[in-house]
């Protein structure tokens, strides 16, 4: 084979190479396709798979992406029921649902997409947050607000070709000086509340130890009743006993009684004692063999 018959069955071949290259393409599950012919779209609807279009640029593609996208919006102040203002921070789940729509309404440019979705978030929580006060958007009515705000963003989104997948609001804060104007009166709040707290911790505590000193005293009381009681008891018994010894020796008692005087008499080396001596006192130290 000549050289001149190579060259044209090489360029035969890089033709036909060429054409099926441009005839071909692929769309993948991650994607969605438009096929443009002449600035009118032909196809919107190709299945993830192998496809065929015209070649030499008849036919243009245009690929989107299929996932699910996120849209973390910057915060924004909003006004709730009693007009105080509030500082919302949320973001967006969303996807291409319909690439027609898509190309047709935002010219099937992501930051587009982006722009409306950020419009239809912030027009929605101005509608929800202007219903309810700071207390409901910040605790009990947040989830419902999601809840609705994902239905009705989802609904106004599809004449875009977007579907919107969930709505979250990450966070709801006051405006610094409200913030500090809040603070003031929590603290406040928790102050008095700490201040009830210990009074009345003051007063149970008084009433506590006036219980326990009332008991201590009836404790005391009856301590000594009992004790008196015994005591009484006992000096009845010393007392008959006593009585009991004296009938059975009265001269020996005496002398025992005298005995006990004089020890206790006689106890320290300083004491003085001023008597008479002919006082019956001391009758045994004059007549001990008596």
């Amino acid at each position: 084979m000549n050289q001149p018959k190579l060259l044209i069955l090489l360029g035969v071949i890089l033709l036909v190479v060429v054409t099926i290259g441009s005839t071909f393409y692929v769309v993948d599950e991650r994607e969605k396709v438009i096929v443009i012919r002449f600035g009118q779209v032909v196809r919107s609807d190709d299945k993830p798979g192998l496809h065929v279009k015209i070649p030499f640029g008849i036919d243009r593609l245009l690929y989107f992406d299929a996932r699910i996208l996120t849209m973390d919006a910057a915060p924004q102040p909003f006004l709730t029921l009693e007009k105080k203002n509030v500082i919302v921070d949320s973001f967006v789940k969303w996807r291409i649902a319909d690439p027609l729509q898509y190309y047709l309404r935002v010219g099937g440019s992501e930051q587009g997409a982006r722009t409306r979705l950020e419009q239809l978030i912030n027009s929605g929580l101005r509608d929800e947050f202007g219903k309810r006060t700071v207390r409901d958007v910040i605790s009990g009515e947040r989830r419902n607000i999601m809840e609705i705000l994902t239905k009705s963003t989802d609904k106004e989104g599809r004449e875009y070709g977007i579907e919107v997948v969930d709505v979250r609001i990450q966070r709801v804060d006051l405006p610094p000086e409200v913030s500090q104007s809040v603070y003031r009166r929590m603290e406040a709040e928790r102050t008095r509340i700490a201040k009830e707290l210990r009074a009345e911790g003051a007063e149970e505590a008084e009433k506590l130890r006036a219980e326990a000193e009332r008991k201590r005293k009836v404790l005391l009381a009856e301590a000594y009743r009992k004790a008196e009681r015994i005591r009484g008891a006992g000096d009845a018994r010393a007392t008959a006993i006593y009585a009991r010894a004296y009938k059975r020796a009265p001269k020996f008692y005496s002398f025992y009684r005298s005995l006990n005087a004089y020890k206790e008499s006689f106890k320290g080396k300083d004491d003085i004692m001023i008597v008479d001596p002919s006082s019956d006192f001391f009758k045994y130290m004059k007549q001990p063999r008596r």
